[in-house]
């Protein structure tokens, strides 16, 4: 458009043989062919104009949604020293980290299955600051153990209020122990409370549990934290949680339930290349001088599971796709 020349004066055209239109054309129609011309181009413009008015151009450049990656909590197993795991999740309610998956092993199976159920952590603060020995065991005498755990199956279902997996807002996992081969038994479905009696069926202290024809054990054998099952359950990045029963300024056992708990404690050592493999992340709460009774020591633990946390956050944030608190230039994705 800004090579045509208005005036045509210099114009050639083929059809008239080369020779200026200034000799082959009237004045009158040239006159007419350069107004014609003319309004053309005006017309053109407005047209232009019109077209280029209607563009909206962003401010800024667009935001893409990005997929948020799915989480899935491994919460392993310490009996009362797995109400630091209440902190883990206090810290990821309050970062807004949603959790997909949940898979739990002993003690981390009643605290993951009670935050599948429903209860806020906040909740279970308050439970955990109650609890004691007594809710979850009754001294007997057995051949297979010192402790009945009929009390735990009451306890759980008078926490949670339901009876099945199916049931859960979260998908959750309880693993236990094949007393006779040895095999990781992994619950995702059917009755809740006897998968996680028998995954917390600590030798010495609690018989075996038969579930389906099956006597079945402490699930920190097969799996000291439950990573693996998290994975075939679907989610892209795991967390494991794990509570090691060493101490540092161990003195001695007091008791047979601290001889075996530090064997647990050695055996989960040398094994957790096991379970590790199958983590992106693994936190380690300090729980060193917290015996495996300690259930008075409730908000030691919890804030200790949520310093472990935080410190951890910006590493899961990234793994995650996760904005960081207050970020709002960042669009998330469900699923």
């Amino acid at each position: 458009m800004s090579t045509m020349r208005v005036s045509w004066v210099y114009c050639r055209d083929k059809v008239l043989g080369g020779k200026p239109i200034r000799e082959a054309v009237p004045r009158a129609v040239r006159r007419s062919l350069t107004l014609k011309a003319f309004h053309r181009v005006v017309h053109s413009l407005r047209v232009f104009k019109s077209e280029l008015s209607r563009v909206r151009y962003p401010a800024t450049a667009p935001v893409f949604p990005r997929r948020r990656r799915k989480l899935g909590l491994a919460l392993g197993g310490g009996f009362a020293r797995a109400m630091a795991h209440i902190g883990v999740l206090k810290v990821l309610e309050e970062e807004r980290i949603p959790v997909d998956f949940v898979a739990g092993t002993s003690a981390g199976a009643i605290v993951g299955a009670a935050y599948c159920a429903g209860l806020s952590p906040m909740e279970m603060e308050e439970m955990a600051r109650k609890a004691r020995f007594r809710d979850f065991a009754r001294w007997t005498l057995s051949r297979y153990g010192f402790c009945t755990s009929d009390r735990m199956g009451s306890f759980c279902a008078r926490v949670m209020k339901l009876e099945n997996f199916e049931d859960l807002k979260i998908p959750l996992a309880v693993t236990a122990t094949d007393f006779r081969t040895g095999a990781a038994v992994v619950f995702t479905k059917g009755s809740l409370v006897d998968p996680m009696r028998a995954s917390c069926a600590y030798p010495g202290m609690f018989p075996p549990v038969e579930v389906n024809g099956r006597y079945l054990i402490d699930g920190m054998l097969a799996y000291a934290v439950p990573t693996t099952p998290l994975r075939e359950m679907g989610a892209d990045c795991v967390l494991g949680v794990y509570l090691s029963g060493r101490t540092s300024g161990w003195r001695g056992p007091r008791h047979l339930f601290d001889v075996i708990g530090q064997c647990f404690s050695i055996a989960e050592a040398k094994m957790s290349g096991v379970w590790k493999k199958d983590a992106d992340l693994v936190l380690e709460p300090d729980i060193d001088g917290f015996a495996f009774d300690c259930f008075d020591r409730a908000k030691g633990l919890i804030a200790n599971g949520e310093k472990a946390t935080r410190s951890a956050l910006p590493q899961l944030r990234r793994l995650l796709n996760h904005p960081a608190s207050g970020n709002v230039g960042f669009v998330l994705q469900a699923g």
